[in-house]
């Protein structure tokens, strides 16, 4: 339909197709974008700072040193392991066959230590542990460490 003065080959007005489908959509201007982009970086540095400090700090590690098999019934395993000094950690040992089956496996308490007396505060501390295998191992690993009750395991 056309309204009397305008005939059927003329363009519609701007406003009639305002009103037909809506006002035009106001860009965002350049500095509007920059401030954006900028603030989504600053975020995003700050949440990748928080995740690597909180990690850090509840970090423990773990270094294999050596394993020795005593006969088909015992494997002990040399192990490191770094945590703050005043944390207790527990570390999951295990014993290898030849064909990397676990013939032995133990959850070994490690207490926490004083930071005294000791070069890195007392943050490592060395462990040798007995392990019991059902047959002869030819390898003593640890499998992981963790702090008891840490939810973040």
């Amino acid at each position: 339909m056309t309204s009397p003065e305008q005939s059927a080959d003329s363009e519609p007005s701007t406003t009639s197709l305002a009103n037909r489908y809506g006002a035009k959509k106001r860009r965002l201007s350049p500095a509007a974008k920059r401030t954006i982009a900028g603030a989504a970086l600053a975020a995003g540095i700050g949440f990748m700072a928080w995740v690597s400090t909180s990690n850090s700090l509840n970090d423990v590690s773990f270094k294999d040193i050596g394993y020795v098999t005593t006969d088909a019934t015992l494997a002990e395993v040399d192990f490191q392991v770094t945590r703050e000094p005043g944390t207790s950690v527990q570390c999951a040992v295990k014993a290898l066959d030849s064909k990397f089956a676990v013939v032995g496996w133990k959850v070994v308490d490690i207490p926490p230590s004083e930071a005294n007396g000791t070069a890195d505060g007392g943050r490592s501390v060395s462990q040798r542990v007995p392990v019991r295998t059902e047959s002869l191992s030819v390898s003593g690993v640890v499998d992981s460490c963790w702090i008891p009750g840490d939810s973040g395991r």
